[in-house]
């Protein structure tokens, strides 16, 4: 999305939040001040390396924080319409998660997890699954309820509805499962649909079924989509803007041709370099070097920079601020600052990235 975007179209919109950890080894500072912003109808993709506050970010935003979690500073900012139309905003952390779980949660913002087997419960028949939350949120009958839960299992292209909905989870194969996730999350028409690593535990084929399945919705009912995931591909197929983690923290933002084709922070450039890629001539994949940092520890600069091979000095002594590139683009790095060193992407990225715009304009 390169056009420009109307404030009134913005559906959640999370500043400064910080979020730590109370563990038996000290206090764990998993959120560093994330700020992010979501429009009506766009797909957002987190992308980063386990552990990098991705899924803590939107578990915030949906009020189920492990009870060790702690909001310490930061709002998120819900904009939506009442049942009678008129235009509402709430601040997500003020709210208790009973508050979330009764107002907002499945009625208003769904979420589809990685793993339908542990999302879905295998006591119940996949229709009563279904139908719970509409009977719950939208007080509509028995009956009314099947009806809709028939349909939208047809919706998201689950054949023969009326044997499925009298079955449990286990009679399901992994894909259907996970289309019984997407219509669980659907029941209650939500404004944003928050997908965490929906596609990892399905083959390839599948994979690209529930991705398409997912944009379908989104441009069929206008909803925005919020994706977690750590797979570059996924993000190439379904985003319009892109954000990326390290450490807690979003280093880099922009719309999807700014980050694959203009990348400018060393861990983007890192994360872009380790996508597998069946033309390349070496036999083994690129690895970011070194771990992530221990976020038990103060943080002293930027938390990339003992990884980082073109590192400045200050790097080790100061963290850097938001650098604005130009259009939607904004980077965490001290190579942004107009008085760095002129450092340029690695040659071989450099060399992908050319191919990989060739290949779009090919394909139209």
């Amino acid at each position: 999305m390169t056009e420009k975007k109307n404030k009134k179209d913005r559906v959640l919109s999370i500043r400064d939040l910080s979020i730590s950890f109370e563990t038996g080894s000290g206090i764990v500072n998993a959120i560093r001040g994330v700020r992010l912003d979501l429009f009506r109808g766009e797909t957002i993709a987190i992308v980063g390396e386990s552990g990098s506050g991705k899924s803590v970010t939107v578990k915030a935003i949906m009020g189920i924080l492990s009870s060790n979690g702690k909001i310490d500073e930061g709002s998120i900012i819900f904009n939506y319409k009442d049942a009678h139309g008129e235009e509402k905003s709430v601040d997500l952390v003020k709210m208790s998660p009973k508050q979330i779980r009764y107002q907002i949660c499945g009625k208003k913002i769904a979420m589809v997890f990685q793993d339908p087997m542990t999302s879905l419960d295998p006591t119940m028949t996949i229709g009563k699954q279904i139908m719970e939350g509409m009977i719950e949120h939208e007080k509509i009958s028995h009956a009314e309820a099947k009806e809709r839960a028939l349909n939208l299992l047809t919706y998201v292209g689950i054949e023969s509805p009326e044997k499925r909905i009298n079955q449990y989870p286990h009679q399901l194969s992994g894909g259907m499962r996970q289309r019984v996730v997407i219509a669980i999350a659907l029941s209650c028409n939500p404004d944003i649909l928050i997908c965490d690593e929906p596609t990892t535990a399905l083959d390839v084929t599948i994979q690209a079924k529930i991705l398409e399945l997912i944009k379908t919705v989104q441009a069929e009912k206008g909803i925005s989509v919020i994706y977690i995931t750590h797979d570059l591909g996924v993000v190439a197929k379904v985003a319009d803007y892109v954000a990326v983690m390290y450490a807690g923290k979003i280093v880099e933002k922009g719309n999807i041709n700014e980050i694959f084709y203009d990348p400018r922070h060393p861990y983007t450039w890192g994360l872009l370099s380790s996508m597998p890629d069946v033309d390349t001539d070496s036999h083994r994949l690129f690895a970011i070097p070194g771990s992530p940092p221990n976020l038990l520890e103060k943080i002293s600069g930027d938390a990339f920079a003992p990884r980082n091979p073109f590192a400045l000095k200050i790097d080790f002594e100061e963290e850097p601020p938001i650098f604005d590139v130009g259009g939607q683009h904004r980077v965490c790095s001290w190579l942004c600052d107009p008085r760095a060193p002129k450092v340029s992407m690695p040659e071989q990225l450099r060399i992908r990235i050319e191919k990989m715009k060739k290949e779009d304009l090919a394909n139209g």
